[in-house]
């Protein structure tokens, strides 16, 4: 197997997948440690995966309270009068059609309602009242709506337990896939600091909530994982699910390719690599097989684009966006409500300089992945505010995480400074998003 050792002791990069073909006949004391060698990974691996369930659990009853005392913290913005809110810029609860936004009313219930803000209004219409034409619905992919649908139907018809159980669990799964992955390609320590690094996120707790972020992320992992081992198949079928899962998926298809080309290269084989190179056609196939479903119903093939126009985004090169919304944090600070840009310029900025790490330090289809996903979002932006949802969709970009692990890797105190700093964010952001603050 051939490996490079990456730089600030960040751990050994595996350069290719595990070897599968028959091995040869050892001898028996040899066979003997190999078996130890096993023994112990295995144990090693299973203390992973009981780490992750750790920090799932603390994030989850952190993050719970936090929410809990978020709810009455605030101004009640459902008490005051529109022109009263309007004067204040005291925003308030903002139904979707077909899905009212419940009034704040006191309670232990708001440990769950609490989540039920901004798009995860849509997410529940949809599982609960499918799709309308002409209504903004279409902007929201299909897979997460239909598992909510499905688990809801399971539990007794209970939509919104059902969207937070399956977000749920879909972050525990992908915090535990994000071990193994990073795991493999790093090293253990990193894929722990990975993990802890994710669930701590200034925008983490997106992934508790009813949206469809750690669903995606949880099937991003399993298809570049599957792809890591040759397993082409599966990594096609994980890439047309997280097509499904957000319009963003699409983009799979260029790691795919290139990681079918770098072990083709990295194997000397003769030939093309067909079957790897042919796995990324999975997340085309998930993006077309909605569109499909639209221009079937309506004769639009391209509605879920065209219902975008109502979140008023436009098109733009990404380099001015980033430009502009660096302005804009500069501009406005101390100046009400300025704070947001500030808040996404906080998030946006370290994590330009982690991608730029990615894709210089990891394997290439890493790198790429991260890329590919940044450049949507930079292209399509709100003028008023460039790098709004930015900081909500750095989430499935996984190797950022890896690049803060490698880079806190034997520094203590940076360790201490990015989980104090990345806490306090996280805090401050869940505070704004429960309270209905453009926070999205």
């Amino acid at each position: 197997m051939a490996a490079r050792t990456g730089r600030g002791g960040a751990g050994t990069v595996r350069t290719q997948p595990p070897e599968t073909g028959p091995e040869p006949a050892v001898p028996l004391a040899s066979s003997a440690s190999a078996g130890r060698h096993r023994a112990d990974d295995v144990q090693s691996i299973r203390s992973g995966l009981r780490y992750c369930v750790a920090v799932f659990l603390s994030v989850r009853v952190v993050l719970s309270i936090i929410a809990l005392v978020s709810v009455a913290l605030l101004p009640n913005a459902g008490a005051l009068s529109e022109s009263v809110r309007g004067a204040a810029h005291i925003p308030g609860p903002v139904s979707v059609p077909g899905w009212p936004a419940h009034a704040f009313t006191p309670g232990w219930h708001n440990v769950w309602t609490a989540w039920e803000r901004e798009d995860a209004l849509w997410f529940l219409r949809i599982a609960t009242g499918g799709y309308a034409t002409g209504d903004g619905s279409a902007a929201f992919f299909p897979l997460y709506p239909m598992l909510t649908r499905v688990v809801s139907f399971a539990i007794g018809g209970h939509p919104l337990a059902a969207a937070i159980l399956v977000s749920n669990l879909s972050l525990l799964g992908a915090l535990a896939m994000l071990y193994v992955l990073t795991r493999t390609e790093l090293s253990e320590e990193t894929a722990r600091r990975a993990v802890l690094y994710a669930a701590v996120f200034p925008t983490s707790f997106f992934f508790l909530a009813p949206y469809s972020e750690s669903t995606f992320l949880l099937l991003v992992l399993v298809c570049l994982w599957a792809a890591r081992r040759r397993h082409w198949e599966a990594a096609a079928a994980a890439g047309a699910a997280a097509a499904l899962t957000r319009s963003v998926g699409i983009v799979l298809a260029v790691p795919l390719a290139v990681e079918a080309i770098n072990q083709w290269l990295e194997s000397g084989r003769r030939g093309v690599p067909l079957r790897g190179l042919l796995s990324g056609l999975g997340p085309p196939v998930g993006t077309f097989l909605y569109l499909a479903y639209w221009h079937h119903r309506v004769g639009d093939w391209l509605a879920p684009v065209h219902q975008q126009a109502g979140w008023d985004r436009s098109l733009t090169n990404p380099l001015s966006a980033l430009w502009q919304g660096s302005l804009d944090a500069l501009h406005f600070a101390g100046v009400f409500p300025g704070g947001y840009h500030q808040l996404d310029w906080l998030v946006m900025v370290p994590a330009l300089a982690f991608a730029a790490y990615a894709l210089r330090r990891f394997r290439p289809a890493f790198g790429v992945y991260v890329w590919a996903s940044l450049l949507p979002p930079l292209l399509l932006v709100f003028g008023g505010r460039p790098l709004m949802s930015l900081p909500r969709f750095l989430l499935p970009m996984f190797p950022l995480y890896w690049a803060a692990a490698c880079w806190t890797q034997d520094h203590p105190l940076r360790h201490e400074v990015y989980l104090v700093a990345s806490s306090i964010l996280l805090g401050i952001m869940l505070l704004l998003f429960v309270g209905w603050y453009y926070v999205f």
